[in-house]
């Protein structure tokens, strides 16, 4: 089977499985009949990640057994392996009694500061959208913090909590959200053991997201604004304290928006945060700033539909501001928002540059592949920027 073809034949069987009509299945997930339609005749091979959402929901399934997306690391590998990846996070050596079938076991385990700085180069290569090194890295990299944390206890419990959270946000990159959310509570857990609680929220954030990639929407949002209750900073707390809480806010921001619900208070709440910061801050492995809570309200706002609120809020993020594939997410939300006003060349111009601002990246996102079909759907004759795009996302 087709990448291009797996959503439509998937949506198909699991309608019919149900004794659904489309018609049937777009009242229960709200999306029109004729998105059903183009879908299972093949018509279109992707669709919007919050009409994906929906449909799952609709079908009570996984949002990744619909899209049946696979790693598609490809030439970029660099010895990498998400079956290594799987393997470090579903060790053996994690069942109580025994720890001796870790291969890792032997041997003087990594310093600190050694696996400390190891650890912040893999997020730096997450963040610049070097998908490929970071597979082949990270089941070395968990393995390292595990016995470190063994010798070491509490002291190495952030190294290990950052190296699973590592783990779970390539995976959810790759479609594998199962995986990714083993990830997620592995880092949980670790974070957990030491005496940081905002490195564990920071974690917690993580887990949110993951669970917004599922389709389980109301838990990710219950999830990110609980915790974000429970330790909210006071005004003298450092940056860092204020990095952690927002981003559980921005958690909401995105999920809420997802599920077609209203993002004001979030929005006010997480930019008060990012005021009281003033400029952007970096804590663990992450970012926080004015220009970010700006960012992912106006991804808020193309979601529910208001591309003309999305273009106008754009104006105020600093490039500067986000890191490299973060700023790559917003250049494809402005993508959408031309799309939907219909300036079809500003928004081929954005997807150009998310493209070469981190290839491998690009061409892991079905948000860019979305909006690339659904430009080459409208063009008469795409263009070659059209079908270079195609390509690139796998569509050609």
């Amino acid at each position: 089977m087709s990448e291009a073809s797996t959503i439509g034949v998937c949506l198909k069987r699991l309608r019919h499985e149900r004794a659904l009509t489309q018609e049937q299945l777009a009242e229960l997930a709200g999306v029109s009949v004729d998105l059903i339609g183009k879908l299972e005749q093949g018509r279109r091979s992707s669709a919007r990640v919050t009409s994906l959402m929906k449909l799952a929901n609709a079908l009570d399934i996984d949002l990744s057994a619909l899209v049946g997306r696979r790693d598609r690391i490809g030439a970029d590998h660099d010895g990498g392996s998400i079956l290594a990846v799987r393997d470090a996070l579903l060790s053996p050596s994690l069942v109580p009694g025994l720890l001796g079938l870790d291969p890792d076991d032997a041997g003087e385990p990594t310093p600190l500061p050694e696996l400390q700085a190891a650890v912040s180069a893999a997020w730096a290569r997450y963040w610049q959208g070097e998908f490929g090194p970071l597979a082949a890295a990270i089941p070395g990299l968990i393995g390292e913090a595990r016995m470190t944390h063994r010798t070491l206890g509490s002291a190495a419990a952030a190294a290990l909590a950052q190296s699973y959270q590592l783990a779970a946000c390539l995976l959810v990159h790759l479609g594998k959200t199962d995986l990714a959310a083993i990830g997620a509570e592995r880092a949980i857990t670790a974070a957990a053991e030491g005496d940081d609680e905002w490195q564990w929220a920071t974690v917690v954030s993580t887990l949110a997201w993951v669970l917004m990639m599922q389709a389980r929407l109301r838990e990710s949002e219950d999830l990110a604004v609980r915790i974000a209750e429970q330790i909210e900073p006071s005004f003298s707390a450092p940056p860092a304290h204020f990095a952690a809480w927002g981003n559980l806010l921005i958690s909401a921001i995105d999920t809420a928006a997802a599920a077609s619900r209203e993002v004001a208070d979030y929005v006010s709440m997480a930019s008060a945060g990012a005021e009281r910061v003033g400029s952007r801050v970096d804590a663990y492995q992450t970012t926080f700033s004015p220009s970010k809570v700006t960012q992912n309200a106006a991804h808020a706002y193309v979601a529910l539909g208001e591309p003309g609120r999305a273009l106008k809020v754009s104006a105020k993020v600093d490039s500067h501001d986000l890191q490299r594939i973060a700023y790559g997410h917003h250049l494809l939300d402005l993508a959408q928002a031309y799309t939907d006003v219909r300036r079809r060349a500003a928004a081929v111009a954005k997807l150009q540059e998310a493209r070469a601002m981190a290839p491998v990246w690009f061409r892991h996102q079905t948000f860019a592949r979305s909006l690339v079909e659904e430009i080459r759907e409208v063009e008469t004759r795409p263009s070659p920027a059209i079908r270079s795009l195609a390509r690139s996302v796998g569509l050609a």
